[in-house]
């Protein structure tokens, strides 16, 4: 081989990069330089989409879907988008299953431009999905302000009887014209283009199988992966192994993980019965997942399970995708 006039075709994230080089040695280095460069912009299996799951009602029952549109502010299928309607007081400070539990068993549902309420023991409501002449309420959400247009009467009083309040509660829905929340106005490592509705924090949380089945292996009582309320649900990897997915491909969606999900009191409302424990899963969890030291501003002392992406590319996401690690 002639090292004086060694040239190197390699092609990284679709670009073209020759290098000339002379020499044997700076022949091996660059051969070097160039591999890692076809390895910076690898595509790697590394899982399958078991589930998708769309919370249409921030607290309220997710629904499993087989496909979703992935949104820059979350996922959408048909006309619901997640966490884009919630329950506030009267006031409108927003109310979660932190705080009535009993939230987790409200399902939010449409059918045919109607909105549906469905709950145990009571009688399903439906509504005009759209309400243009509803008045819009001033929220506050995590103490950031944020609009929605009330869902009238009838759904407070639903809201009120099933959540057995004092005092009264109202649906609100976010609508595509109201200016959304940064979510670095709740945690600074999002951007600041980051927006979300409703949700706590970021637009998709991501959560393997392996890791809930860990989980259940320290517990007495398994729990299910609704317990908590990802949007992606992965299988065919490792438990834990989605902390060190930083860009992934699914399907023709791109997303970039910003920060784990710290964990707290709404882990123990069971989804199947609305009852919190206070206690299990959360307990276990801070046996062994807590953050490093480093990282302890960030999360204090909540325990780490499951991981939030922001949306680079928007798309669809099936059910059945492969799911892609980018780079390294």
């Amino acid at each position: 081989m002639d090292f004086e006039k060694l040239s190197i075709a390699a092609i990284a994230q679709n670009k073209k990069l020759y290098l000339v080089i002379g020499g044997a040695g700076a022949a091996v280095v660059c051969l070097g330089l160039a591999w890692r460069s076809l390895r910076s912009g690898e595509k790697v299996r590394v899982g399958v989409v078991s589930q998708l799951l769309v919370h249409p009602l921030k607290s309220g029952k997710g629904i499993s879907v087989a496909l979703a549109e992935c949104h820059h502010i979350g996922l959408k299928h048909g006309e619901l988008r997640d966490r884009h309607w919630l329950v506030v007081k009267e006031d409108g400070h927003m109310v979660t299953g932190r705080q009535q539990p009993r939230l987790v068993l409200v399902a939010l549902t449409s059918d045919g431009g109607r909105l549906c309420l469905n709950g145990p023991g009571m009688e399903e409501l439906q509504m005009p999905l759209r309400q243009p002449h509803n008045p819009i309420m001033d929220c506050r959400v995590f103490g950031t302000d944020i609009q929605g247009r009330d869902c009238g009467d009838e759904a407070a009083r639903w809201l009120t009887r099933f959540l057995e309040g004092e005092i009264g509660y109202r649906l609100v829905h976010f609508e595509p014209h109201m200016e959304p929340r940064k979510s670095a106005d709740q945690e600074a490592l999002f951007s600041q283009d980051e927006k979300v509705a409703y949700p706590d924090v970021g637009p998709v949380m991501l959560l393997s199988e392996a890791s809930v089945g860990d989980l259940n292996g320290k517990l007495q009582k398994d729990v299910t992966v609704e317990r908590f309320r990802p949007n992606i649900v992965v299988s065919d990897c490792n438990a834990f192994e989605e902390d060190s997915w930083t860009e992934l491909l699914i399907g023709d969606v791109r997303l970039h993980r910003v920060m784990s999900c710290g964990r707290c009191i709404f882990t123990t409302v069971d989804p199947e019965t609305g009852i919190i424990s206070r206690k299990e899963p959360l307990d276990t969890l801070k046996g062994y997942r807590q953050c490093q030291p480093s990282e302890a501003e960030i999360y204090k002392k909540s325990p780490l399970f499951g991981q939030f992406f922001t949306v680079k590319k928007t798309g669809i996401i099936q059910v059945g995708d492969v799911v892609y690690r980018i780079g390294r």
